[in-house]
């Protein structure tokens, strides 16, 4: 469950880097370097996401297709 919570967060928090770098590049008017740095940790928050979900479906942290499966399932009885 906590890494389900983890990875919301990341998720959530790759949608404030995406409105923060749209913000800057409307106020610096494609000047400055926050549009450069917000898109960076963006990617970067990325590539721990990506390496989060690997690695949770490796160990057997996380499991695919549970709830989608379950719900089918449901709708069909």
């Amino acid at each position: 469950m906590i890494a389900k919570s983890v990875i919301l967060i990341l998720l959530l928090a790759m949608v404030i880097s995406l409105g923060v770098a749209m913000f800057s590049m409307m106020r610096d008017k494609g000047r400055g370097t926050g549009t450069v740095k917000a898109l960076t940790y963006r990617v970067a928050i990325w590539a721990f996401l990506l390496l989060l979900i690997v690695g949770g479906l490796y160990t057997g942290l996380l499991k695919p297709g549970g709830s989608l499966q379950q719900a089918a399932i449901n709708t069909q009885q």
